[in-house]
């Protein structure tokens, strides 16, 4: 018989909220306050994202990233641009079409490249495809950070595609669906959010709360307030107004006030780390890509999956034939990835 099933490294979206997120919203839930995002939480949750990024920008707040992405590429694209994106970026292929439906239409162009990131060399070819009015206009670079590979752009990687935008004028967007994992790494190494974001040419950046322990809250951030003139009207439209905006916003209060946010992040990076150096040594299996957030791909032979799926594991197929996701979370225990590592040493291959 099968063990009960276990979603712990099946996705980060698996995690409950954490403490800070859970303490916040019951704070937030005494008595009435003003609606649709006129409360003090909501004032309060954009100003702490300003000073996390050392700027004044435009912060509105979704209910999820699907949402964030397709709105944020709207507001930067019409129905005759493109957006080019990697060619596993969840804007082409989880989102089940939402960036072209609420832009009217733009063409998603994926393009491919090592480890889940573009690179110069990668998108070079895509502006000499077509020519002229008969191919759609580049209207958007999306990048992710951290990428569906586990991977991280350095701010010098996201300099160097952004000055390729510019060039086509293009508007940059980043998928930070897991930014604060990538955020917590790169924060050990001295590099701000700031560094890899406005400062190196992104002018809009959409921040994951669920997978960072929230519940049905995500944050579009825009860098010049210019490019944000009327979003809320685009946000409302879309059915992304939260009348109690208090309980969206005070969750993010609670994440960043004491530094939360990143702290679970960093949680999360180090029981992937844990669970990477234990995969590397066990004869038989090859991780995809070295690491740099929440998330392990390794490749695991047909039997070895059927005999951890027997043990109770839950993980997603990925990348290729054998390709697998591991994914940690705020939540996840160091005693879950011994157990793990346990099973899998037993596991045949």
């Amino acid at each position: 018989m099968s063990a009960a099933p276990d979603y712990t490294f099946a996705s980060d979206n698996t995690a409950g909220l954490t403490p800070e997120a859970l303490t916040a919203l019951t704070a937030a839930n005494t008595g009435p306050a003003p609606s649709y995002g006129d409360d003090e939480w909501t004032a309060r949750a954009q100003r702490l994202i300003r000073e996390f990024f050392a700027t004044e920008c435009e912060v509105f707040f979704v209910f999820n990233g699907t949402a964030a992405n397709a709105l944020a590429l709207a507001q930067f694209c019409r129905s005759h641009h493109s957006v080019i994106c990697h060619e596993v970026a969840h804007v082409d292929t989880d989102e089940c079409g939402a960036p072209e439906f609420f832009t009217g239409g733009s063409k998603v162009i994926p393009v491919t490249g090592a480890n889940g990131k573009l690179s110069p060399a990668t998108l070079a070819p895509v502006f000499a495809r077509g020519h002229g009015i008969h191919y759609p206009k580049p209207g958007a670079l999306s990048l992710t950070q951290a990428t569906e590979w586990g991977t991280l752009y350095t701010p010098d990687e996201v300099r160097a595609l952004s000055a390729i935008a510019r060039q086509h004028g293009m508007a940059v967007h980043m998928d930070g669906a897991r930014f604060a994992n990538a955020a917590a790494t790169l924060a050990a190494r001295g590099v701000a959010p700031a560094d890899f974001t406005w400062r190196a040419g992104v002018e809009v950046v959409c921040l994951g709360g669920t997978k960072g322990g929230m519940n049905s809250t995500e944050a579009v951030v825009f860098f010049n307030r210019e490019h944000a003139r009327e979003f809320e009207y685009r946000v409302k439209q879309a059915g992304q107004l939260a009348s109690k905006m208090r309980f969206a916003s005070a969750q993010w209060c609670g994440m960043l006030e004491g530094g939360a946010w990143l702290r679970h992040a960093a949680h999360a990076n180090a029981m992937a780390q844990k669970l990477a150096a234990a995969l590397r040594v066990l004869p038989g299996l090859r991780l995809l890509a070295e690491p740099g957030a929440n998330g392990v791909f390794v490749d695991l032979p047909p039997a070895t999956v059927a005999a951890l799926t027997e043990r109770g594991w839950r993980f997603y197929k990925f990348i290729g034939e054998h390709g697998h996701r591991l994914m940690c979370s705020w939540a996840t225990p160091p005693e879950a990835v011994d157990r793990f590592i346990a099973d899998l040493r037993a596991a045949p291959r």
